[in-house]
């Protein structure tokens, strides 16, 4: 695992406490597109399950992991696949 899907699971493990979190990072399926760089970690899926997305969107799931990793969405990730639930769902 590199040091950019590292951070990503660091942070989401210490703010959502996850039951289930899967970081995936996808460069190589990018080779040649934009934001994509030779050393990789900059297209990631992340798949999460938590109690802390209990009653909310998927929107507000969504923005919640963004504000978490907003640095990293500015920096070295170009793009991020997400995939946020609480147990259980779908």
């Amino acid at each position: 695992m590199g040091k950019v899907a590292a951070e990503i699971e660091r942070r989401l493990r210490a703010a959502l406490a996850p039951s289930r979190l899967r970081v995936v990072d996808q460069s190589h399926l990018h080779a040649g597109h934009a934001g994509a760089r030779p050393e990789g970690e900059t297209h990631f899926l992340v798949e999460v399950e938590s109690e802390a997305f209990r009653g909310e969107a998927p929107v507000a799931r969504h923005r919640r992991v963004n504000a978490l990793l907003a640095d990293l969405l500015r920096g070295p990730v170009h793009a991020l696949a997400l995939r946020a639930r609480p147990p259980g769902e779908g």
